[in-house]
């Protein structure tokens, strides 16, 4: 009887720029097996991608970082909690690891930070697979728009924040929209939450979601970008996303024409319901866009 290859994965630290970055690394038996850089979103880290990383790891080299302000990774006190900085971090740790070419599947906060490498580096970039990651105006839900146009300014804004923050806006993002919420396992909502109560974590994200506007303002550059370098791209989405629902999935065929695109039944996080079906997906993508 034979067995389905799961990964080794290693886990690892990285200095960078005074941040202690950790990451999640694949071990596959190629030396020269393809690369997957997975930029993970909010409110969670690395860990959303662990079950990913056991199918895939094996035959590719799947690399996960934690932001600065999420998961294991520590900050210095006083780190600017911003997309751009988030950026630089990501930016320090793939030159510190010698990336060189990769594909690149970003997620939700990994839209921003993964659109601001690819505009710095387009060379980095042999492919993009997009899973609920937006660039577009039309992805933004009216919660989304609602959430993410808060400013410090405005009264009540923080404790707006604040209650996304619990443990049950952090179960719902996980179960919201999904077909059926007995296949999202609760160790992804319980160790999201682990993490958001750390010190100084929570401050993180509302400096964070106090910023994303600025990700909106570079909508243009990106979809500029797109057009101009046209990456081989996947985009699998889930439809029911409450954030960044089906339209902003259907938003990138206008900059991307020859886009593959996969909606499913699910919300948020696409991966937590169907692994099954997107992992092989993902495969056949690598083994097209890096020869």
């Amino acid at each position: 009887m034979t067995f389905p290859l799961v990964a080794r994965t290693a886990h690892r630290h990285i200095e960078v720029d005074g941040v202690r970055v950790f990451y999640r690394e694949s071990l596959p038996d190629r030396p020269d097996a393809p690369v997957l850089l997975l930029l993970h979103g909010f409110p969670s880290a690395s860990h959303q991608f662990r079950r990913l990383i056991d199918v895939l790891g094996g035959r590719y080299r799947l690399i996960a970082p934690d932001y600065p302000g999420f998961g294991h990774t520590e900050t210095p006190e006083g780190f600017d909690y911003s997309f751009d900085r988030l950026a630089d971090i990501t930016e320090g740790f793939v030159e510190g690891l010698g990336l060189t070419r990769f594909v690149m599947y970003v997620f939700d906060y990994g839209a921003p930070v993964g659109f601001r490498l690819a505009t710095r580096h387009p060379e980095w970039i042999a492919g993009l697979i997009v899973q609920n990651g937006n660039a577009y105006v039309e992805g933004l839900s009216p919660l989304a728009r609602d959430l993410l146009g808060l400013r410090p300014e405005i009264e009540g804004a923080e404790e707006r924040i604040r209650e996304v923050l619990t443990l049950a806006g952090t179960r719902g993002q996980y179960e919201s929209g999904t077909g059926d919420p007995e296949l999202v396992s609760p160790d992804g909502w319980t160790l999201d939450q682990h993490f958001l109560d750390l010190p100084g974590r929570k401050e993180a994200q509302i400096a964070l979601t106090f910023d994303y506007h600025s990700n909106v303002e570079h909508y243009d550059a990106w979809q500029a970008w797109l057009r101009a370098h046209t990456p081989p791209t996947l985009i699998v989405w889930g439809a029911n996303d409450p954030f960044f629902p089906e339209p902003g999935a259907r938003a990138y065929l206008r900059d991307l024409p020859n886009a593959e695109l996969h909606l499913f039944d699910t919300g948020h996080f696409a991966l937590e319901e169907n692994l099954p079906e997107i992992a092989p997906l993902i495969a056949a993508f690598l083994d097209r866009a890096i020869t």
